[in-house]
């Protein structure tokens, strides 16, 4: 590694002098004395046992890995017209569209590759690859990002861009490249041979000399001698020590939900100063809560209005606060109607005229228009509501625990600044950094690596580059295929409930393995 001698030269100079002795004093007859066959056998035998076992367990991990992030390839609903210019709609894969072609993308679907709206109105989960977790409105000409999800809608669009054109393809490829930048881990017993290696070899060439010229010995008994010393110096345990340690190591994660994808994550653990999260779906659940609310007139009333419009509405910031607010003490509206990009608008008995939106629907400026929902009546302000992402249980606690161990953490997201700093703050995160792009969350990740040896822990797609181009990237066992690719670590099961014990289990196990050297 590094143009320097590793394990697999110290074990190489042992098993080949080893032999060569046994052959010479075979071939000359010197008898048993000058036969070491079997430590010849020993040691190759006792190496690849060690490399055997890491395989074996890096391979059952691999396994369960394979399973999580198994690729289906995405289905499209081409459009195409017969000879009779009827619109025809059928099934094909992703990867077959071409630019310029016509597809129709259904409420709940997700975006098969990048496209321009040609006719519709939705709402759009661009979570995936911007990390913003409330869904942005889109209608005629606006762009729509491969791999988001439509929320509400229904669109026909035009395929702008396919292959190694997409913004899918872009990241991938940012991927690749930070993957191929990370320099290999280098294992302890190798940075060991580095200095054992040229160590020994320089006394088997100070135990030929004094032989020779002091000792007044031939030529051959001065060479056997010091390739006596090349034997004996080579320690068969130290082939064993590493692997032992790394397969108890990776068995004992995996029992506790904790996947890795290569050995050398386990042992990088130990260096790990600065833990880098992702907001969407890593600190939070993706689901969303009412996080706070003003109305002018009685608060209960206020709530049966609500939740009396949001019943109706297919928007997840809608679907949450009715979910939220449910009473059975509700309004019978004389119609109602959801207006695409807008909010409900409804009318009651009496004629009053109610709507829920975002600001767009205020007829009158507001001081903060940053919030939520709004709700008019008669086109009068009579209350907002701000919606936030749900925030996983666990994450105070583990922030808390990363802390007590001076373990600096840091907030990355695409999200937006004031957001981001609301978390932080709930959560105690040392440092923000917000509204990111993949590439600017890459930079990021690249400046805290070179300042210390950093965590990313992510779950999109957004997040694939700086996941491969952290010191460790981890990912959730729910992540997108990509985060999960890319990433030397998953957490199953638990959202961050296990990432305390991972750090702790790389740190024992870095201890178990300078023990096994220190005794081989």
């Amino acid at each position: 590694i590094n143009g320097m001698p590793n394990m697999n030269v110290l074990v190489t100079l042992g098993a080949v002098a080893s032999f060569a002795y046994s052959l010479t004093g075979a071939l000359l007859g010197w008898g048993h004395n000058y036969l070491f066959f079997e430590t010849t056998a020993s040691i190759i035998t006792l190496v690849l046992l060690g490399n055997y076992l890491e395989e074996a367990s890096i391979e059952s991990t691999q396994k369960e890995v394979k399973k999580l992030a198994k690729s289906q390839k995405l289905m499209a609903n081409m459009i195409a017209y017969d000879d009779q210019h009827q619109e025809q709609i059928f099934p094909v894969e992703n990867t077959v569209l071409k630019e310029g072609d016509l597809i129709l993308i259904k409420n709940g679907e997700q975006v098969p590759i990048d496209s321009k709206i040609l006719w519709g109105d939705a709402m759009l989960n661009e979570a995936i690859i911007t990390g913003e977790s409330i869904p942005v409105s889109k209608t005629k000409k606006d762009f729509l990002i491969g791999g988001s999800v439509l929320e509400s809608g229904l669109v026909k669009a035009q395929v702008t861009a396919t292959g190694k054109n997409t913004v899918l393809s872009g990241i991938l490829k940012m991927v690749q490249d930070a993957q191929g930048e990370k320099p290999p881990m280098q294992k302890l017993a190798d940075r060991i041979s580095a200095i054992f290696v040229p160590l020994v070899i320089g006394i088997a060439v100070l135990t030929f000399l004094g032989n020779y010229f002091f000792a007044d010995k031939t030529v051959g008994i001065s060479m056997m001698r010091s390739i006596a010393v090349l034997v004996i110096s080579c320690p068969c345990a130290m082939g064993l020590a590493t692997p032992a340690a790394i397969a108890v190591g990776l068995g004992r994660a995996a029992k506790n939900g904790i996947l890795f994808r290569n050995a050398s994550a386990l042992e990088s653990f130990k260096n790990i100063r600065q833990v880098v999260f992702d907001k969407t779906g890593t600190l939070t659940t993706g689901n969303f809560v009412v996080a706070g609310f003003k109305s002018e007139i009685d608060d209960t009333e206020f709530k049966k209005i609500t939740y009396s419009l949001e019943k109706f509405s297919n928007h997840p910031l809608g679907k949450s606060i009715a979910n939220a607010w449910k009473t059975n003490d509700v309004i019978r509206w004389k119609n109602i109607e959801e207006i695409k990009g807008m909010g409900i608008k409804a009318t009651d008995e009496a004629g009053n005229n109610y709507v829920a939106g975002s600001y767009k629907i205020l007829e009158q400026p507001v001081a903060d228009n940053n919030h939520n929902i709004f709700i008019t009546k008669n086109n009068t302000l009579i209350g907002w509501i701000d919606v936030a992402d749900d925030i996983r249980p666990e994450a105070k606690e583990v922030i808390g625990w990363l802390h007590d161990r001076h373990i600096t953490t840091v907030l990355l997201s695409g999200d937006k600044k004031e957001k981001c700093e609301l978390l932080a703050k709930q959560l105690g995160i040392s440092e923000v950094i917000a509204e990111q792009t993949p590439e600017q969350k890459l930079e990021k990740i690249a400046a805290l690596n070179a300042v210390t040896p950093t965590a990313m822990i992510g779950d999109g797609i957004n997040d694939a580059p700086a996941l491969a181009k952290a010191t460790l990237g981890i990912s959730l066992s729910d992540a997108s295929q990509i985060a999960m690719q890319s990433s030397d670590v998953i957490l199953m099961n638990h959202g961050l409930k296990n990432l305390p014990y991972a750090l702790g289990l790389g740190k024992h196990t870095n201890i178990t393995i300078k023990e096994n050297l220190f005794w081989a």
